[in-house]
């Protein structure tokens, strides 16, 4: 399925400009109008417990609440097809997290995690997302969460 300018835009975007995701290091493996995926690697600055070599929990909500947006911005930006391009600028500019909820299910020592995200409801100014983390290496299911975006 070929992805509209906007949506290009916002893949660049989202691996090459943001700077906190170049920290990150996520990198967009799949992005669809119902579902995204991004990806990365543990890093020596993500580490939270240093005896476990664990994730920390704030590098597991931010993956989350990145991917959440991502999906909030696939959205808004196909609603917004068609219309003139600056307030399609305009619009998307403003898009932001309003709330966010994660749950930590496991222990995040792998190596490798995937994060998933699908819109649960998306209005004319707000969607909720839902947000999966996963290590690569096992399948098991690190994290959950539900992010609330604004979109118009």
């Amino acid at each position: 399925m070929k992805r509209s300018p906007a949506i290009e835009a916002a893949v660049r975007s989202f691996e090459d400009q943001i700077p906190f995701n170049k920290i990150l290091g996520l990198r967009v493996d799949q992005v669809g109008p119902e579902r995204v995926q991004v990806s990365f690697d543990k890093r020596p600055e993500h580490i939270g417990n240093f005896i476990r070599q664990t994730l920390h929990g704030g590098v597991i909500s931010s993956v989350l609440d990145t991917t959440g947006g991502l999906i909030a911005f696939v959205r808004a930006a196909e609603r917004l097809e068609g219309e003139p391009e600056e307030l399609q600028r305009q619009t998307l500019a403003r898009i932001g997290t309003i709330d966010l909820r994660v749950d930590y299910l496991e222990v995040a020592q792998g190596e490798s995690f995937r994060a998933a995200g699908r819109i649960m409801r998306a209005g004319g100014r707000v969607a909720v997302t839902r947000m999966e983390l996963y290590d690569v290496d096992t399948a098991a299911l690190i994290a959950v969460g539900t992010g609330t975006y604004i979109i118009g």
